[in-house]
């Protein structure tokens, strides 16, 4: 179950480093703040991966989303 938090809160962070690269090349500024937060987002699935040993298909991560969010409200 702890790995199941790790996949979706990686998958987070890795996703709001999308818009803050492309908000700093267009400014023509180092992206360091978004290559940070890729590398946490990064760190994050990669712990999520290893502790999982069965690993997760593409189809279980809408799942595991929700079964996170779920967790999270109860």
């Amino acid at each position: 179950m702890q790995s199941d938090y790790f996949l979706v809160f990686g998958l987070i962070v890795a996703a709001f480093a999308i818009p803050a690269a492309v908000s700093a090349f267009s400014d023509s500024r180092p992206p360091r703040s978004a290559a940070i937060a890729l590398m946490i987002g990064g760190a994050m699935l990669l712990i999520a991966f290893l502790g999982k040993p069965s690993g997760y298909a593409p189809a279980q991560i809408p799942d595991t989303f929700a079964r996170v969010f779920a967790d999270i409200i109860k």
